[in-house]
């Protein structure tokens, strides 16, 4: 029998894992006006809203506008502003077209009035065609490369935390990460492993949705990594600008997925990062391209 707490006390909620918490912000709910729908922001240290989230909303929004049956094959987004965590995200569908395959889908989210994000997406309906597939490098399994809780789990620091303990994706780096300082050598390639840290409601739009929602915490690192930087090199400033996404086959994000990554190009304050998404059998199931800002103080 435990102690009874002091009569008038009160005790401090309990922060939700952080499946549910993902699951939470991304249910988007009904909005005011038609195609509308509100959502609310994980929590982040600086305050910013994380780009990712916000993506996987307004593909989620999007998907709740067209016939059963089709998933987003493909979206283009472009990220305008920063958000704020504090604030709700209003997401707005735009019913481009609905033809007898494929549906197209415009949302923008936007806090107080402000758009944060411009996005396009478009659907199809499950479809016979060509089977054609890159094959996965050949790296190490998951299961023998240190994970990001491994490498950061232990240090006393909000960022540190927040993509460790808070974080609802088990992220492995192929040949180390680059959270603590640069890697032992200049690379254009990076290969990722990543998955949730538990199971997810059997929802094809919400996977792929999810998979929108991971990659954006990796996007722009073959490109610090080819210039011999890190998350921690002093003064270095990172935004995603745009992001463009193919989904070619059905996806489960709380199982494996490899991510092989390269950056083919920095110039102008701005770096593109590219990445192919594998199965764990081999499958070539997303590709994925992100320009953003990366600046560096010049000595």
């Amino acid at each position: 029998m435990t102690d009874a707490a002091p009569q008038g006390a009160t005790t401090a909620p309990t922060a939700p894992d952080p499946i549910t918490a993902l699951l939470g912000v991304l249910d988007v709910a009904p909005g005011a006006g038609t195609d509308a729908f509100t959502a609310h922001n994980l929590p982040k240290p600086g305050g910013r809203v994380f780009g990712g989230q916000v993506i996987a909303q307004a593909l989620i929004a999007a998907g709740r506008t067209v016939p059963e049956g089709r998933l987003p094959h493909s979206l283009h987004g472009y990220f305008l502003r920063a958000g704020d965590v504090a604030t709700p995200v209003d997401l707005a569908v735009e019913r481009l077209r609905d033809g007898r395959s494929f549906s197209a889908r415009r949302t923008h989210a936007a806090q107080g009035g402000d758009p944060i994000l411009s996005m396009i997406a478009s659907f199809q309906e499950d479809q016979e065609g060509l089977e054609l597939t890159e094959l996965a490098p050949d790296v190490p399994d998951p299961e023998d490369v240190e994970s990001a809780m491994d490498r950061m789990g232990h240090l006393d620091h909000p960022v540190a935390r927040f993509w460790t303990h808070e974080s609802a994706f088990d992220v492995r780096h192929v040949g180390g990460s680059i959270y603590l300082g640069p890697a032992p050598a200049a690379d254009a390639r990076q290969q990722v492993w990543m998955r949730t840290k538990g199971a997810l409601p059997d929802d094809a739009l919400l996977h792929r949705a999810v998979l929108a929602f991971a990659c954006d915490q990796i996007m722009l690192e073959p490109v610090l990594r080819r210039a011999g930087l890190s998350w921690l090199t002093p003064g270095l400033s990172v935004a995603s600008l745009d992001h463009a996404m193919w989904w070619h086959r059905d996806v489960r994000v709380d199982e494996w997925l490899l991510f092989d990554q390269a950056a083919p190009s920095a110039q102008g304050g701005r770096g593109l990062g590219t990445t192919r998404v594998f199965d764990r059998s081999g499958a070539l199931v997303a590709t994925i391209a992100q320009e953003g800002m990366v600046r560096v103080p010049q000595a």
